[in-house]
């Protein structure tokens, strides 16, 4: 644990222990490439890069699980240190999960331009949270299986907020 802002003590810069079988959880394993549905080349749990860095084509070895899992965790950590660098309020680590599984999937550039990170450093955690149902659409098209997603990372930062912004948060459904 470490102190993000203003004294409270939360989780980080440590990564969060959460943040690989959430995301694995919505991704799933496939050992070989795969388009997903925005027509992405894919391997392993959501992965778009080889563990040698190399985009993922058609044409890409086959990934074991176990090598999976050692990617996405790097992967994951790599993105952690981005969103931990654009947040300025404290976090607790179920709020860094949802974060990371969020800017794993849509990226760390949509997380930075996004309503949910102008209003979650405004210290407005539960308006936050609801910003985050904003986005299971793909080239326009709401994909339930983004919607679920988005639902459980919601639900996921929502488990333990900061003592001071309690008021803000909302009920979970």
């Amino acid at each position: 644990m470490a102190t993000k802002s203003s004294g409270i003590v939360v989780s980080g810069p440590d990564f969060p222990a959460d943040a690989v079988p959430l995301v694995a959880s919505f991704e799933g394993f496939s050992s070989k490439p795969y388009c997903d549905p925005t027509g992405t080349w894919t391997i392993g749990y959501g992965l778009t890069y080889q563990p040698d860095g190399r985009p993922v084509t058609a044409f890409s070895a086959p990934l074991s699980k176990a090598a999976a899992l050692q990617a996405l965790e790097l992967r994951l950590k790599a993105v952690f240190t981005a969103v931990w660098q654009l947040v300025n309020v404290p976090l607790t680590g179920p709020m860094e999960a949802a974060l990371v599984s969020f800017a794993y999937n849509v990226g760390v550039t949509a997380l930075a331009g996004s309503t949910l990170l102008k209003e979650l450093n405004q210290g407005n955690y539960g308006s936050a949270a609801d910003q985050f149902l904003r986005w299971d659409r793909s080239k326009g098209v709401r994909l339930p299986g983004l919607t679920a997603r988005r639902q459980r990372e919601r639900e996921t930062f929502l488990k333990e907020v900061p003592e001071r912004a309690s008021a803000d948060q909302p009920e979970v459904a």
